[in-house]
């Protein structure tokens, strides 16, 4: 009877060693596969789409998962433009792999590692090949235009693949420092002729308004002076006089005066 209970438990333990309930968590889809010890003929057994378990079955199964929600792949360069300026920068990419895909994604793109694999390398030269032909400069005017350009051929070479390229970005540029210092030096130049010019433009209002100061002081000038006759002065002298005689604080009054009591008006030398 207790080699009749061994032989049990030892079949129990060798069947639960030969089970397996592989599972896939959420986002991800799994592919099952059999992986005999004795028995069994191996392969693919089946696909989950998390969060799901396989069961337990009589064979031990593995599974490999894929993550399908879309993943951020970022790529730094150094890259000699065409004026032979090293610039750095790094390109930001996208992608998802289409649902329902994961047995054609790990039978024929190494699974989770099909980014590595398949797309790093054909992605970079890409990139690469769209900055190579430009000027330095030119590489931080033209951002958008080289994203557009490298996702046009990134679309194009996974058309018939399971992985949908979402979106691609040029991130932030670096110039050596030889360039930044130049471009430092430059900009506090046109700042400095900026504040000049302003200054030229202030001094130049200001003499504009000296000038016409001046033009309404001579005008003023040559008015009075076209007014200013002997016989004027004459009138306004005794107009004087008899606002002082009439004053009550009026003691003495001498005023210069010709024929007649009439002041006299003449031209000082």
């Amino acid at each position: 009877m207790k080699k009749f209970w061994a032989l049990i438990l030892l079949g129990s333990l060798i069947y639960l060693s030969g089970c397996s309930n592989p599972s896939t968590p959420a986002g991800h889809e799994g592919y099952v596969k059999e992986n005999p010890r004795i028995f069994g003929k191996g392969g693919f057994r089946g696909a989950l789409k998390g969060p799901q378990n396989y069961g337990v079955s009589l064979w031990r199964n593995e599974i490999e998962n894929v993550d399908f929600r879309p993943q951020t792949y970022a790529e730094k360069f150094n890259i000699l433009a065409k004026d032979e300026l090293n610039i750095s920068f790094r390109f930001q990419t996208i992608i998802k792999v289409k649902p329902n895909t994961i047995k054609s994604v790990v039978e024929e793109f190494a699974g989770s590692k099909f980014y590595p694999r398949y797309i790093k390398e054909p992605l970079r030269a890409m990139v690469r090949e769209n900055v190579q032909t430009l000027q330095s400069r030119q590489v931080k005017e033209k951002r958008k235009e080289i994203a557009e350009a490298v996702m046009s051929k990134l679309t194009a070479y996974l058309s018939d693949t399971p992985f949908i390229a979402i979106s691609g970005v040029v991130g932030n540029i670096d110039y050596p420092k030889v360039v930044t210092e130049a471009v430092e030096k430059k900009l506090a130049a046109k700042q400095l002729l900026d504040e000049k010019e302003t200054q030229r433009e202030i001094a130049k209002k200001d003499a504009e308004i000296r000038i016409e100061e001046a033009k309404g002081i001579a005008e003023a000038q040559k008015i009075i002076n076209s007014t200013l006759t002997k016989n004027y002065l004459q009138h306004e002298a005794i107009n004087a006089q008899l606002k002082m005689a009439s004053s009550p604080n009026h003691t003495t009054v001498y005023i210069p005066s010709g024929a007649n009591g009439i002041p006299l008006i003449g031209t000082v030398n």
